[in-house]
């Protein structure tokens, strides 16, 4: 069916960046709202940024300012772009996506397997 591959995820030093990317395929009509979330061991996931079809974007409070989402549909490909991080963003971040298979059928949501972000102090 659908897969969500992520990419970029490393090791970084507080200040620094790092851009993840999380490419989807398989059978895929069109793609809805693409998003990233974040889980550390022990605690709950939660929503880092999301991009709707059409652009629109929302973020977590926490990484307002330091985050940017965007995507390129014709790629079916979202981004991350990570500045200024913080020993607190360390977690593995997941990629999200709201699909749609075919004309046929009703969209639904698919996760990545994950990416590990680690930021050092």
């Amino acid at each position: 069916q659908v897969q969500l591959v992520e990419s970029g995820g490393g090791l970084v030093q507080a200040g620094g960046s790092l851009r993840l990317s999380c490419a989807a395929s398989g059978v895929i009509f069109s793609i809805n709202a693409m998003g990233w979330y974040r889980q550390a061991p022990g605690k709950q996931r939660e929503l880092v940024a999301s991009i709707t079809s059409v652009g629109s974007t929302n973020y977590g409070d926490s990484v307002k300012g330091r985050f940017t989402i965007s995507r390129d549909n014709a790629k079916n490909t979202v981004y991350l772009q990570m500045n200024t991080l913080k020993p607190e963003d360390t977690a593995a971040y997941y990629c999200n996506a709201e699909v749609r298979p075919t004309l046929w059928e009703q969209s639904g949501d698919y996760w990545g397997q994950g990416t590990q972000v680690t930021v050092s102090s």
